[in-house]
């Protein structure tokens, strides 16, 4: 059933039914120009033609599905081609008006973000246009009052399942996860989940496990990169582990250099000033190649928001079999959107983050910055409430990694980190 005859039956006072065609537009626009976009909305099943509010934009879509389907481009050529096979090319307003949705996406990356405000409108459309039946029955008051109630419930349950997938799990293949689950603990000695490289960690953590959001949070300069990098690199380099770093601090080739130190034992400090000797070089050059062949992927973009890290995983997901995410770190990101307060934006990466690793079925490990007060008393350990700009880090997290360093003259080992 088309939405425009619905949206004319059910005006009142000339209200039209939610809907928002910018969103429309750009989420159609994502997906003429990207492959990927199209897999990833296509493959959710959850936005269907119908659920776009423009009748011109059902049949784009609609066109887009079918060439998907089918294996085929869904670019503008194909898609133009498509329409006018349909006999369909001029009621959408032609070529012309396909080029203009692609100049109207501010990212192609964003497009699922946009596709998921379509569908959301959609469903408040379908609960519109079953809560005013239900009204008009009620006022008709024709049959038993109780078979109006279960009609009325059942309408409402159609909304609610076409809002949601079928996201539960019967027992029987729970059980078969469970013992796959403990087969491979055993075969690890014990470790089930991602390593970090650090055997205390890991006996404490059961490695990273998928699903599970790592929250590493510590004063500035304590070290929270070094540590983010070392997980990755154990993942990575050690492990073969497909591994993604999205660093809004370093560059690409500060993260390089510092994956050289470690794994070589050269001075980060000679690499940067350039000391370099002919035997370091000769080790640089031996192991340089087996570094270089772990399936580690760098994005160092800045102002990342979290529709781009989403878009971005997918992708890498699709292309290979993504492990472990690291993110550095999440008061550097932006939402792109207007909020009330920064408290407020951090708390949306922080439920954002979450909802990814579930989504994507691995770990994903985000640095977070302390507040101010952990600096009152330079050596005192820090405390979970001191997660800077964010209570609801803490609430998030699966695991959280505190960095302590002693740098008093009394303690034997001073300036050493401890993992709290």
């Amino acid at each position: 059933m088309s939405i425009a005859p619905v949206a004319k039956a059910f005006r009142s006072e000339d209200r039209l039914l939610p809907h928002d065609l910018n969103a429309e537009q750009s989420t159609l626009g994502g997906m003429l120009l990207s492959a990927d976009v199209v897999h990833s909305i296509l493959s959710e099943g959850k936005l269907k033609p119908r659920d776009f509010y423009a009748p011109k934009h059902e049949l784009i879509y609609s066109a887009i599905a079918a060439l998907a389907n089918h294996g085929e481009p869904t670019d503008v050529i194909t898609v133009n081609a498509e329409l006018s096979k349909m006999g369909k090319l001029a009621t959408i307003g032609g070529a012309e008006y396909l080029h203009e949705l692609t100049s109207i996406v501010p990212t192609a990356a964003s497009a699922k973000f946009y596709a998921d405000i379509v569908r959301d409108k959609a469903v408040l459309r379908r609960l519109i246009e079953v809560g005013t039946r239900i009204a008009q029955r009620g006022y008709d008051a024709e049959g038993e009052v109780e078979e109006l109630v279960n009609v009325a419930q059942n309408e409402i349950y159609t909304v609610a399942d076409e809002s949601t997938g079928a996201d539960w799990t019967r027992l029987s293949k729970a059980l078969q996860d469970a013992a796959d689950e403990i087969e491979l603990v055993q075969k690890n000695d014990g470790l089930s989940g991602v390593p970090t490289g650090f055997t205390q960690l890991d006996k404490d953590t059961n490695g990273l496990h998928p699903g599970q959001l790592v929250i590493i949070a510590a004063r500035p300069g304590l070290g929270k990169s070094t540590l983010a990098l070392d997980i990755a690199r154990e993942a990575a380099i050690n492990k073969k582990l497909a591994t993604a770093v999205f660093s809004l601090e370093m560059s690409t080739t500060e993260i390089a250099m510092r994956l050289l130190s470690a794994e070589t034992g050269i001075l980060l400090q000679s690499m940067r000033k350039g000391g370099i000797t002919d035997n370091e070089w000769a080790i640089m050059a031996e192991r340089r190649s087996n570094i270089g062949a772990a399936p580690l992927v760098i994005d160092d973009s800045p102002n990342l928001n979290i529709v781009e890290i989403r878009a971005k995983c997918r992708r890498m997901l699709k292309e290979f079999d993504l492990k472990l995410v690291v993110i550095d770190y999440i008061q550097l990101m932006t939402s792109g959107k207007k909020v009330e307060n920064r408290q407020q934006e951090v708390s949306e990466f922080s439920r954002s983050l979450k909802l990814l690793a579930k989504e994507l079925k691995v770990p994903v490990v985000a640095l977070s910055q302390l507040n101010r007060k952990s600096e009152d008393g330079a050596n005192k350990k820090p405390e979970l409430s001191q997660l800077r700009e964010s209570g609801s880090l803490e609430q998030d997290a699966d695991v959280v990694i505190l960095i302590h360093r002693d740098l008093s003259s009394e303690t034997p080992r001073p300036g050493e980190a401890e993992l709290i």
